[in-house]
């Protein structure tokens, strides 16, 4: 309306109650750029998380725990296997003391 009727500015914004400031920068938008840069979005603030990457991360999250997990179970089991293992050569050496030989070193 500004550009091709000639209304002034306050005409349009007062009766399209729109502010000053907006029409302004509308219409050094479309001199500069033309009508279709209006409809162009751009997005303010913090882009939004993609809930893709998000599941990603969960499910690695949730895989990583059950390696982890496993890993600790399987950590526990050699552990058990060592203290047993190291209780069996203790007593075969306290037995091998008792009857006066000697073990042998490996």
């Amino acid at each position: 309306m500004y550009l091709e009727k000639d209304l002034s500015l306050r005409e349009i914004y007062t009766s399209a109650d729109i502010s000053r400031t907006n029409l302004e920068t509308w219409v050094r938008i479309v001199r500069n750029r033309g009508y279709s840069a209006l409809y162009e979005v751009k997005r303010r603030g913090r882009k939004p998380k993609d809930m893709k990457q998000q599941k990603q991360e969960k499910y690695d999250s949730k895989a990583e725990l059950e390696r982890l997990q496993a890993e600790n179970l399987r950590l526990r089991a050699e552990n058990a296997l060592l203290k047993k293992a190291k209780a069996l050569m203790e007593e075969e050496e306290s037995r091998l003391r008792g009857s006066g030989r000697k073990s042998s070193k490996h």
